[in-house]
């Protein structure tokens, strides 16, 4: 039986402040953005490459916003991509480097934290070279 995750919710105050940040800063895709009814707000957006999307908006988690911790985006080069979002007003930290990769963290506007990981096991597969 296969089961992928496909769709994350992210619990947000303010939807549209939250799809500009993640729309225009981070450069997700806009899905879908539809107003079910008074009290539900859907917006999917999916990170460029990714199989996995989020979802913000009014009625769509019962988190507290700002309360989803240690989500990971994994890129080819921490350096290169946080140079492009801090080019976009986005605030990193600094790459934090470890055995097996570098990381770069990061928020969005309502706290909920985001890390960049460049892994050095992907990398490598990637380029047809073996784990070792």
């Amino acid at each position: 039986m296969d089961m992928t995750l496909e769709v994350v919710p992210v619990p947000v105050r303010d939807t549209d402040r939250a799809k500009d940040f993640y729309a225009n800063k981070l450069g997700f895709n806009v899905d879908m953005d539809v107003q079910m009814n008074d009290a539900v707000r859907f917006v999917q957006l999916t990170p460029p490459g990714s199989n996995c999307s989020i979802h913000i908006g009014p009625g769509t988690s019962s988190m507290d916003p700002g309360s989803l911790k240690g989500l990971i985006l994994v890129v080819d080069d921490a350096a290169a991509a946080r140079a492009a979002l801090e080019e976009k007003g986005v605030k990193l930290s600094d790459i934090e480097e470890q055995s097996w990769g570098r990381h770069v963290y990061f928020s969005d506007p309502d706290g909920n934290s985001w890390t960049l990981q460049q892994s050095y096991a992907r990398n490598r597969r990637k380029a047809g070279q073996s784990a070792d």
